[in-house]
């Protein structure tokens, strides 16, 4: 019998099942009669097309036997099996790219009261080791003879093997040898429990089988659709339990949404709005969609044709007696049925957070920490609703308490009559936003600024216009001012010229130009875009993404007429036009004005020793 290593990640993983000390560990039974589940349902899809695949043997059950002389249980189903090449891909290494990031959370948490990390990333199987000192898995393709079939075997040392078996009916034989924390499941009290708890939704019947033949196998489970019963019939104890099935999670939803949509189109819908997000939300190989039912059978298990991109954290079941029991991906995406069901569940969706967040706005709160970003994303990929996701945007701004959030509609309603726009101001902390020279003028004017802390706000800043209200960054273009600002303005102008004029020139390759600031009040200057510009944010994160910067990004430099700094330059200037401290004043005032921004400056060394000399000869 040929003896192989587990891929490293794999070895890393069974080190940390068997010796941290999960307080759940009867998830393993939940995680094995799943994956039962969905080989049966794989099966009973397949055989729609290819009914042969099924031997005659169309009775779908699960069993459970228990060995209490081997100290073993054996969980069985009669669904598509596995061959050799199979067993290898699928027990062997772990299929997915967050792996890694997996193994460091659930190293790096407290995983006593963190059970959900083992479903999450999609590597229940393994959580059987819990239980058991050695694991057998005795698997048959269907459709491929008796001989093929293979037998897989590890005692979580890092190895397991293989061999050519012969097994008479197509499926899986999973047989978990025991330890000692794990004999207690050679209990039936504890069996029927634990499948009570977890698995009572699964459709496919669960049977206890004691191994007496005087004995008649034991239903366990109660078979109900769940989502095609009536709201009224469902307790919210049978909603959580049923939420934690299909998403292999520990927590309880935020919210449930269960329907019935008659008329043209029928279809039910069982959708959860989760409490936290998965570690894996972002990641490429994230499954979006609830799963598609048709006349009780199973056709897809992430259907991402029925859920737009940006709700895709929303976990469910969707079931609907119009659609073709072969329908396949290729025929979903120009399926109107299907588009149908689409656009009704969105509705409901953002229905069902517009409520959460106009009534239970500190529970909506949470939930937007957690899923923000997925959901601004609908600003640019959703055209047609985006005013209903306006609505459901919220930002920390300077009229919030830190952490605390405000909507769009909240903003508006606060806005000084003499107010044009709403202002936003991008950074990574709210303290960085705050201490920004940008927001001086604002201030002044008491004007709301909101804070952009999330990468993605900047793309859907144009996409904010709320109530005929547009949106302006502080950082591009010029601010607003009145008569009497724009007076002051133009007596600076007069009177700075010849300031202007110099940094102009000496500063050419570096800006576009040079002006007098009406947004600063303290500050000696600051760099802004024009209105059509990308700011130094902006082109840091295009940078980031791989986005080619061909064409020069030169901003404006703002000075404050009222700085010291300033005045000090133009008294140089008009001593002597050549002075080398008057170009060494320009190029400090244009680096302060970089490092306000976020940016780093060319000449550091320079920039300190002329700081350095200031400093001494101002204490001097």
């Amino acid at each position: 019998m040929p003896t192989m290593e587990f891929k490293t990640e794999v070895k890393e993983l069974l080190h940390l099942m068997i010796h941290s000390l999960y307080s759940h560990k009867e998830i393993f039974l939940r995680e094995l009669l799943s994956n039962a589940s969905d080989a049966i349902d794989k099966l009973r899809y397949l055989s729609l097309t290819d009914p042969k695949l099924v031997e005659g043997d169309s009775e779908w059950k699960i069993k459970i036997r228990i060995n209490k002389d081997d100290h073993s249980i054996t969980i069985s189903d009669n669904g598509v099996g596995m061959n050799s090449e199979d067993i290898v891909k699928s027990l062997g290494t772990i299929a997915h790219s967050g792996t890694r990031e997996f193994l460091k959370t659930i190293s790096e948490k407290d995983v006593t009261n963190n059970p959900e990390l083992i479903g999450q990333f999609g590597v229940g199987f393994y959580s059987s080791f819990m239980v058991s000192e050695r694991v057998v898995v005795i698997s048959r393709k269907a459709g491929e003879a008796k001989e093929t079939a293979i037998r897989w075997e590890s005692p979580a040392d890092g190895t397991y093997s293989l061999e050519n078996f012969e097994k008479d009916s197509r499926g899986t034989d999973i047989i978990l040898f025991l330890n000692e924390e794990g004999k207690k499941y050679l209990e039936e009290w504890e069996i029927k429990s634990t499948v009570k708890k977890y698995s009572d939704f699964i459709e496919h019947p669960i049977y206890l089988d004691l191994g007496d033949p005087k004995k008649e196998n034991e239903l366990l489970n109660s078979q109900k659709a769940i989502w095609l019963k009536e709201r009224s019939d469902v307790t919210t104890e049978e909603y959580k339990e049923f939420y934690k099935h299909v998403t292999h999670q520990f927590d309880d939803p935020l919210k449930v949404i269960h329907f019935k949509a008659e008329g043209n189109t029928e279809f039910n819908a069982l959708l959860f709005i989760p409490t936290k997000a998965p570690f894996d939300l972002f990641y490429k190989e994230y499954k979006i969609g609830p799963t598609l039912y048709v006349k009780r059978v199973q056709i897809m298990d992430h259907c991402e044709q029925l859920i737009p991109s940006y709700l895709r954290f929303v976990k469910g079941v969707i079931e609907s007696p119009d659609l073709p029991l072969n329908v396949s991906r290729e025929i979903l995406q120009a399926n109107k049925e299907i588009e149908i069901i689409k656009k009704s569940i969105t509705k409901k969706i953002l229905d069902t957070l517009t409520e959460l967040k106009n009534h239970e706005f500190d529970k909506y709160a949470s939930f937007y920490l957690e899923f923000s970003r997925a959901l601004k994303e609908g600003l640019y990929s959703d055209h047609s609703r985006k005013e209903a996701l306006r609505e459901l945007i919220l930002f920390e701004s300077t009229k919030t308490e830190k952490g605390k959030l405000t909507s769009l509609k909240e903003y508006v309603d606060r806005m000084k009559p003499d107010q044009e726009f709403i202002y936003y101001m991008s950074g990574a902390t709210r303290e960085e936003i705050e201490n920004s020279p940008y927001l001086e003028s604002v201030k002044e004017k008491d004007f709301e600024v909101l804070f952009f802390m999330d990468d993605i706000d900047d793309f859907i800043a144009q996409e904010l216009e709320y109530k005929d209200k547009k949106v302006k960054s502080l950082t591009q273009g010029e601010l607003k001012s009145d008569k009497a600002q724009q007076d002051a303005k133009r007596d600076a102008e007069k009177k700075l010229s010849s300031v202007i004029q110099f940094m102009k020139e000496h500063l050419k390759s570096e800006l576009k130009d040079v002006r007098v600031s009406t947004r600063l009040t303290d500050s000696p200057c600051c760099l802004v875009a024009d209105d059509e510009g990308m700011d130094a944010r902006m082109e840091r994160l295009m940078k980031a993404m791989g986005q080619n910067m061909n064409l020069p990004n030169q901003r404006i430099l703002e000075v404050n007429p009222n700085h010291a700094l300033v005045n000090k330059l133009q008294a140089l200037i008009e001593k002597d036009k050549e002075s080398a401290v008057a170009r060494e004043y320009a190029s400090v005032l244009y680096d302060l004005a970089l490092l306000a921004e976020g940016s780093k400056i060319k000449d550091t060394a320079r920039f300190s020793q002329v700081v350095a000399k200031a400093l001494a000869d101002g204490i001097s």
